[in-house]
């Protein structure tokens, strides 16, 4: 029987300092904005920064939901949960990111959504938001409850494509004012959400006194003093209001429930397109029953959307919804995908299962609070890159190449 051999020792020798030499370049530390920034790998560190820069009360209306945020939830294990084919051979060098969307060219398949008192995150607010967009070449989406106008905004996203959102008010001409502003502010599309007859109930903002303008008091100073760039910022700019809500001020709730319409009904639907001349899109949309009903009274798109989780806790999650609701619309119907986008990956999942194109709201905001305008610009330049990559990894040369066969999805497998 053979004897196992012996590991035959290590040659060793005093290191070369000629060697070693080119070895020790070490990089000048780096501080700052642009530094803090550049270290993210991924939407989730940019995260961590934001809630370690960011007030607790302001982190938690963008990082919660409704009830017991069982929706918001459920969003990313379903996100999650869809696998992603590969197929080799392609020679997919640098896919085609872009996607005609709304009547004019995305450079990428996502921009921001709308999104409510955006300057309480960061001074920066709309501003940074909508100057960032103009940047990569991609829609900003200005909320009703934004904390911008919509002229600022214009001028802020300079030759950008820009949206508004809008939510129904009771008082009918204060509504068609604001259509009409965005019409002559050159907004290309008007995202009409149909999900909030009533605020969510959001337990974080209740916990943390959200209020608008925000009241002071010993835990809010205590929880700014040692954020002082957010504290410092929030002093020395102007008042925090939102723009288009003239005296408004209280709970987030009351203000909601206060001048939104919930009776908001198909007849209110047919009244704004007839107002509106641009491309009218239909937010909210979850079922092929309500799929038909928007498209029957004039919607040109739809969102398919589950307001992050933030409305009815136990909601459908929009992504499984996509299918059915793109079943329902046909091919030719622009069907943007909104709620729970954190990466790359999950764009790319929505694009296969039938948007044609998606929206970052939460993803967006962490980016804001983590470093203002050049935070978005990470946000979207990390999106962009995970997008490229998992596209070449499944040999996508376009958007157009991602399809249902593209993806493996747990709940569409009989």
């Amino acid at each position: 029987m053979s004897r196992p051999s012996r590991l035959t020792p290590l040659t060793r020798r005093l290191p070369d300092v000629a060697e070693l030499a080119p070895l020790m370049r070490f990089a000048p530390p780096t501080l700052g904005r642009k530094a803090r920034l550049a270290r993210a790998a991924d939407v989730a560190d940019l995260r961590a920064i934001a809630k370690r820069r960011t007030p607790a009360a302001a982190f938690d209306y963008v990082d919660g939901a409704a009830k017991r945020e069982i929706t918001a939830r459920r969003s990313r294990e379903v996100f999650d949960s869809v696998e992603l084919l590969p197929r080799i051979l392609h020679g997919v060098a640098a896919p085609d990111l872009s996607v005609e969307i709304a009547g004019a060219r995305s450079a990428l398949p996502f921009g921001i959504a709308p999104t409510g008192f955006t300057r309480f995150m960061h001074a920066e607010g709309e501003d940074a938001g909508a100057a960032a967009a103009a940047a990569a070449g991609i829609p900003f989406s200005l909320s009703t409850m934004g904390t911008r106008s919509i002229e600022e905004t214009a001028a802020a996203s300079g030759d950008g494509d820009r949206w508004f959102q809008l939510y129904l008010w009771k008082d009918r001409d204060r509504a068609r004012d604001l259509i009409e502003r965005a019409a002559a502010s050159g907004y290309g599309a008007l995202l009409v959400t149909v999900d909030t007859p009533v605020a969510g109930q959001r337990l974080r903002d209740v916990r943390n006194g959200m209020t608008i303008p925000p009241r002071l008091n010993a835990k809010t100073v205590v929880d700014a003093s040692y954020r002082p760039e957010w504290w410092w910022n929030f002093l020395t700019t102007d008042p925090l209001t939102f723009a288009s809500l003239s005296d408004s001020a209280g709970d987030l709730p009351s203000i909601i429930n206060g001048m939104f319409d919930p009776t908001l009904s198909l007849r209110d639907l047919e009244w704004i397109r007839s107002v509106w001349p641009g491309t009218l899109m239909v937010k909210g949309i979850l079922t092929r029953e309500d799929t038909r009903r928007a498209l029957d009274v004039g919607a040109d798109g739809l969102v398919v959307s589950n307001h992050g989780g933030r409305q009815l806790d136990r909601a459908p999650v929009s992504l499984q919804a996509l299918p059915a609701v793109r079943e329902e619309a046909g091919a030719d119907v622009p069907i943007v995908l909104d709620s729970g986008i954190l990466t790359g990956e999950d764009i790319v999942a929505a694009l296969a299962l039938g948007a044609d194109f998606t929206l970052i709201g939460r993803a967006y905001l962490y980016g804001l609070m983590a470093g203002g305008q050049e935070g978005v610009r990470r946000v979207i330049e990390l999106l962009a890159k995970e997008v490229e990559v998992a596209m070449s990894l499944m040999g996508a040369a376009t958007t157009a190449d991602l399809t249902p066969a593209s993806v493996r999805a747990p709940w569409l497998e009989g």
